[in-house]
């Protein structure tokens, strides 16, 4: 049955979604302050109860908690996401009935409508559209949302690129939405790159969604200049990025173990590429939230380069929480060792953790030190 009037749809959408309110981060913190949900999703959503979905295909991009996702519950949708953390918080908020796909290659078929929260990573919303203009058909709708002080003037050029002419909605709690239909042709995304690097032998293979991912960042320099050589049998690069940290500790411990993790589905295939390119052995690979629920005192060295940001949200928590894991991980007398910004001021909290932190070594802007279990 097709539901012809507006109020008729606005109660479908009200029987099948869960109020944005009720939307909670993952993973679920004590005393969080940092709601699960903003106003571009909270418009978004707003605007989809306006127009006819029965009967579409509507796949949903960069959700972050499930706002999307759990809003437009109940109708034809896929979802897509990157993000570990995402994909969990997808899950829990939708009490397990949605489970996102994590690889574009999973996108099928043509999509009648498309939502996105525009990524802070415009190479990845750039990846992201490529890989749309082989899912539309002429009269698929592409509906961005944003807050307006995250709004990179990019996003407009990129969509106006591979999607069609955009315009805007009026701003309305500090969030604006952006429309284009499908116009263009399809397209080859660009992505993954090919990085060379110097002092290594192979090209790195950096997908779009990578830190860094078009040269390698000054502090990932320094901390290469700083990877321990010792009787390591089992080494994780936390937040592995491209690998690069854990190519450089096979390289200096020829014999260890090496292990990724990271939030990004595109890191972690990054990594995969790359150390096969190097090295004949296989890594253990773990797309995940840092390190949480992994086998206790198994790992006798963790090197990490922490990020301050997930997402827009900037803060110390992920940092705290990779640190709390890889105490957990590390057998009695392993090393976590971490760089970051100066005034971070991480070997402070290292030492509540650890009880110990010992400084190796500075430049004008990284400190590195270890915590020893």
């Amino acid at each position: 049955m097709v539901l012809r009037t507006i109020r008729e749809r606005c109660i479908l959408y009200k029987m099948s979604s869960i109020p944005i309110s009720e939307i909670k981060r993952y993973p679920i913190r004590k005393n969080e302050t940092l709601q699960g949900w903003d106003s571009a999703d909270e418009l978004i959503l707003q605007h989809m109860k306006q127009l006819e979905l029965t009967g579409k295909r509507i796949l949903i991009l960069n959700d972050q908690f499930g706002a999307l996702s759990c809003g437009l519950d109940g109708f034809d949708t896929t979802t897509y996401t990157d993000s570990y953390v995402s994909m969990m918080g997808i899950r829990q908020n939708s009490k397990q009935r949605i489970t996102p796909i994590h690889l574009l290659s999973d996108l099928s078929g043509h999509y009648d409508f498309v939502v996105i929260q525009i990524p802070k990573n415009m190479s990845f919303f750039e990846d992201l559209l490529c890989h749309l203009t082989q899912h539309l058909h002429p009269q698929s709708k592409v509906i961005c949302g944003s807050m307006v002080k995250h709004l990179a003037p990019t996003s407009f050029d990129l969509l106006n690129k591979y999607i069609g002419k955009t315009s805007t909605s009026l701003a309305q709690k500090k969030a604006r939405l952006v429309f284009a239909d499908f116009e263009k042709t399809e397209t080859q995304s660009p992505y993954p790159i090919s990085v060379k690097i110097e002092n290594f032998e192979f090209p790195f293979t950096n997908h779009s969604n990578l830190f860094s991912r078009d040269k390698l960042d000054i502090g990932t320099r320094f901390f290469l200049e700083h990877i321990p050589r010792g009787d390591f049998k089992s080494i994780l690069d936390l937040g592995c990025a491209n690998g690069i940290i854990g190519i450089k500790a096979k390289m200096m411990n020829p014999d260890a173990k090496i292990i990724y993790s990271d939030d990004s589905a595109m890191a972690i295939e990054s990594a995969r590429t790359n150390y096969q390119n190097n090295f004949k052995d296989e890594p253990s690979l773990f797309w995940t939230n840092c390190f949480e629920n992994q086998p206790k005192n198994s790992l006798d060295l963790v090197l990490c380069n922490p990020p301050f940001h997930q997402g827009n949200t900037i803060g110390d928590f992920i940092a705290w929480q990779m640190f709390q894991d890889a105490y957990d991980a590390l057998n009695g007398g392993g090393v976590l060792r971490v760089i970051g910004n100066s005034h971070l001021g991480y070997q402070v909290k290292l030492k509540k953790l650890f009880g110990n932190s010992n400084i190796v070594a500075t430049n004008s802007k990284f400190i590195i030190c270890d915590a020893r279990k």
